[in-house]
C-alpha cells in the first residue's frame, strides 16, 4: 500500500514539475516575442482593436493606430485592416473607429478594410483573414502591444496568414512594468490553448 502512494506521488510530482516547465517555456516564447519585432514589407497592415471611448480611441489603442499608420506611410504595406467588435455598453465597433482614426490622419478609404465583428482576439483573426483571402491579401504586419505578439502571430498563422511581428512602441502598457508583467504572465496561460484551438 505504501509503495502504491509513493509511485502516485512521484507521478503527481513529475505531472506537476512538467506542467511547470511547459508554463516556463510559454513564458519564455512570449518574452522573446516580445522583445523581437519583425518588420517586413507585407500585402498589408492588420490591427487588433482595443478599448474606446464613444468613438475616441483609448492610449493603448491610439498606439497602435499611430504605429499602424506611420508603418502605412513608410510604404510597408498598402493595405490596412482594422479589427474590433462593439463592446459592452459601446455605439460602435472599434474597427470602425480605427478606421476614422485614420481617415483622419489621412489615409485613403480605398486603402482600408475593416471586420466589426470580432470580441476576441480570435474572432477578430478569423475575420481579418476572411477580408484579406477576398482581396487576395497573404502577408501581414500584426500591430499589437508587445506582450500579445506571439499568441496573435500563432493566431495569424492558424488562419492562413502569413505574419509579421509589429508591436506598437509606445504603448502605455510598455512603459509600466507591473502591468505589462501582469499582461505577459496571462499571455503565458493563454499561448497553450491558443495553439490548439480549432482553425475555424
Amino acid at each position: 500500500m505504501a509503495g502504491t502512494v509513493r509511485k502516485i506521488l512521484r507521478w503527481c510530482t513529475g505531472v506537476v514539475l512538467l506542467a511547470f516547465a511547459g508554463w516556463l517555456l510559454c513564458l519564455g516564447l512570449v518574452l522573446a516575442a516580445a522583445a523581437r519585432p519583425n518588420l517586413h514589407p507585407a500585402d498589408a497592415i492588420v490591427v487588433l482593436g482595443a478599448a474606446q471611448y464613444n468613438g475616441r480611441p483609448s492610449p493603448v489603442f491610439r498606439a497602435r493606430l499611430d504605429h499602424a499608420i506611420d508603418l502605412y506611410n513608410r510604404g510597408l504595406a498598402h493595405r490596412l485592416v482594422f479589427t474590433g467588435g462593439v463592446g459592452r455598453g459601446d455605439t460602435i465597433s472599434e474597427g470602425e473607429v480605427g478606421r476614422r482614426y485614420a481617415l483622419r490622419h489621412g489615409v485613403d478609404d480605398a486603402a482600408i478594410l475593416v471586420e466589426r465583428e470580432g470580441i476576441t482576439s480570435a474572432a477578430s483573426m478569423r475575420a481579418a483573414a476572411e477580408l484579406m483571402q477576398q482581396n487576395g491579401l497573404e502577408s501581414a504586419l500584426i500591430v499589437s502591444d508587445s506582450y500579445h505578439m506571439l499568441r496573435v502571430e500563432v493566431l495569424a498563422r492558424r488562419m492562413g496568414i502569413k505574419p509579421y511581428r509589429a508591436p506598437a512602441p509606445n504603448s502605455p502598457i510598455d512603459r509600466v512594468p507591473q502591468t505589462r508583467m501582469r499582461y505577459i504572465l496571462r499571455e503565458s496561460f493563454l499561448l497553450p490553448a491558443t495553439a490548439f484551438l480549432p482553425r475555424r
